[in-house]
Parts: C-alpha cells; structure tokens; sequence
C-alpha cells in the first residue's frame, strides 16, 4: 500500500477547505438546528463532480473509488462539516446501482443522481429485526403479471422524505422459510412518493440536517424495472453496502476529531489563566495528544479498508476495526476538547459541544461496536460465536 497521495487524490482531500468558504460551518449548524438540509452546499458539491466519485464515468461521475470518496468524507469533516446524506445516497444507492443495475437503470438515475438533481436514501432497519436483519419482514409478493406489491416498514430511514428514491432491502421469502438465511433478500428501487408509502419523522436529539423516518410500505407497486439486480439474490448487493457504509463513517468520524482538536489546540495556545497558556499544562496536553494518536490510527485503518476495498479484496476485519476505532477516538477526542476548553465548550460561540452528539451516534448507528466487536471476536481471532 503506498500511503503517498496522488496530486488528484491530494485536490478530493482539500476541496473541504475551499467548500467551506462558501458553505461555511455556521451554515452547516444552521441548518442542523433547523432539521433543514443543506440544499445549495449539496447541488454545489455535486456541481464540482464529487456525489459521483464512485460512479461509473460513462454515467456521470468520475469513475473512482472508496479511497477517493474516504479521502472527499474525511476533508469534508476536517473543516466540520459531517455531510451523512452522500453516505446513504452516493455511496451506498448509486454506487451499488452503477454496479448492479440495467443499462436503463444507469441511465435513469446515476446522471441524475451525480448531478444532485435527484436523491437517494437506504432503507434497511426494521423496528423489530434491529440489528439482525436477517429477520426483516419487509416483502415483495408477486402480484401477477411479472409486478410485485411491496409491504412492511422500517426505521430511522435518513432523509426519506426529502430523497427521490430509495433502495429498499426486502424479502421476497420470508426468513422462516429459507434454507441458508442469506437466501430470499431482493433490493428495489422505489419512488419515495409513489402511492402506498406513509412516512413519519423521528424526533431525535442530536443536531444534524439530515431526518431520521418512519417508513410504512402498503401494497406499494413495484414492477421488474425496480429490482437491482435478480429477484432473491440481494443479499450479495447488500453485503457490498456494509463495508463501504463503515468505511465511509470511519472517514467522518475521523474528520470530526480532527476538526475538534484543531479548535482546542488553537484555544489553547491563547487562553491564558494562570502564569501562561493552558497548552502547557500535561493536564491538557496528554489528552489532546492521545486524542490526536488515535484519530490518526483510526484514519490509516479506514485508508486500508478503502485501499482493499477498491482492489475487490476481503476487507470486512478492517472496515470493522475502522469503525470501532474511529468512533471511539472521535469521542475522546471531542472530549478532550471540551475540557480543554472548559464552560466555553458547551456555548454555540465555539462550537464544540455540538459534535459530541453525532460522535457518541456513530459509536451506536449504523451498526454498535458491541456487533462490531463481536465480528472481529469471531471472524479475525477466531473466538467462538457470541450470539
């Protein structure tokens, strides 16, 4: 692995600091508080080419990979601005769609999508499966004629309502039924405003533009067109989603500690109590600078996981460790932070306590570190099966 970047891969990594002169975190904050996405910074980072990093170029995008998007997340984040709809929308819908979809469904939505003239979102949690989704209830029956009625419902949906579409994780065998559990899983593509679908927001307490759904499904229509890829074979498509969905939120993770600690080191240089700035004290410094030790840390692991990715070798043991380490050193290094600064932490003047809520999220969502930590237990070390 060459850790060297390229002088492309170099321009995706710093484009966070020339967005943010337009788009700027008070804008960012501004629309969290309001549960009002980021529209015009959206269409403008689609406008500069990045929602389609991974998209093929003959659709739209630029026809690059996970480090590339990891290294796009990771800037983004370095100036505070955790954007987590292109997690769910550029990288796990188009992505998957411009790996796995006809000729017309390229067609249909990845310009479209690249273009950030249409949206995405992923719907996979069931209130009642959680974690375990291999007994998701959601189902496609077909209805004759070759079309199918889709029915069920899922939970904390990102951005349901304000994306265009949705890839759906159904079953199209109920997981009592199957023989392996993988079986019976089929991925459509749905039009969030297509008859039958009722949609509820989720009042959750944490500052972010994106909203979190209810989603109900109710004999909503869906013919061949709509399935990505075969009838029944969707888990494989669901599982290339899962590493890339860890990988990417390392990224932010990562990104956010960076920006926290750039504040409080800045802070901390300047604020003067005593005999001289507090960065002198070890009190303070041991823990911005362990803070900083497992960002970076967390950071090399998330380039590995997206180096292997992008070379279609097993990475599921790294883009798990990713993860984990990048939550937890994101949350450290968030407080670490706070403490350098004191009470003026918590004020919105600076800005830091803010990012502590979404840290502390991604140590539980989209999949907790107990699960991540039981994946590695059993699939790296070779311990036997938790649960």
């Amino acid at each position: 692995m060459d850790f060297a970047l390229s002088e492309e891969q170099k321009m995706i990594y710093e484009y966070g600091q020339s967005l943010v002169k337009q788009f700027d975190r008070a804008y960012w904050v501004d629309c969290a508080e309001h549960k009002r996405f980021p529209t015009d910074m959206y269409k403008q980072v689609a406008a500069d080419g990045f929602v389609g990093i991974m998209v093929p170029e003959a659709h739209g995008g630029a026809g690059l990979g996970m480090l590339e998007m990891v290294l796009f997340q990771e800037g983004l984040s370095n100036v505070g601005i955790p954007l987590l709809s292109l997690v769910v929308g550029a990288t796990m819908s188009l992505a998957p769609i411009g790996d796995h979809g006809t000729d017309a469904q390229k067609q249909k939505y990845l310009p479209a999508g690249c273009k950030g003239d249409i949206r995405f979102c992923f719907a996979i949690t069931e209130p009642d499966a959680g974690t375990n989704t291999m007994r998701a209830t959601t189902m496609i029956k077909d209805a004759g004629n070759g079309r199918f009625k889709l029915n069920g419902r899922k939970t904390f949906i990102t951005d349901a309502k304000e994306s265009d579409y949705m890839l759906v994780v159904t079953r199209n065998v109920a997981h009592t039924e199957v023989k392996k559990k993988t079986d019976g899983f089929t991925i459509v593509i749905v039009d969030t405003k297509a008859k039958g679908i009722e949609m509820h927001p989720i009042d959750v307490s944490i500052h972010m533009p994106e909203v979190q759904y209810q989603v109900f499904f109710d004999d909503v229509d869906v013919g061949p067109e709509d399935i990505l890829g075969e009838v029944g074979k969707g888990f494989e498509i669901l599982f290339e989603s899962l590493n890339p969905e860890r990988i990417i939120l390392a990224s932010v993770c990562t990104g956010m500690g960076r920006y926290a600690l750039e504040k409080a080191v800045a802070y901390a240089n300047e604020r003067v109590v005593f005999n001289g700035p507090i960065g002198a004290y070890q009190a303070l410094q041991h823990p911005l600078a362990k803070g900083k030790t497992e960002i970076e840390l967390a950071s090399l692991m998330t380039r590995k996981a997206a180096w292997l990715f992008d070379r279609r070798l097993p990475c599921g043991a790294e883009s798990n460790m990713a993860k984990y380490s990048a939550a937890e050193a994101a949350i450290h290094a968030i407080d670490a932070s706070l403490q350098c600064f004191g009470g003026n932490g918590f004020t919105k003047e600076y800005g830091i306590f803010d990012m502590y809520p979404m840290a502390r999220l991604l140590r539980t969502a989209p999949l907790n570190s107990e699960m991540v930590l039981n994946y590695i237990a059993e699939h790296v070390m070779g311990l036997p099966r938790s649960y």
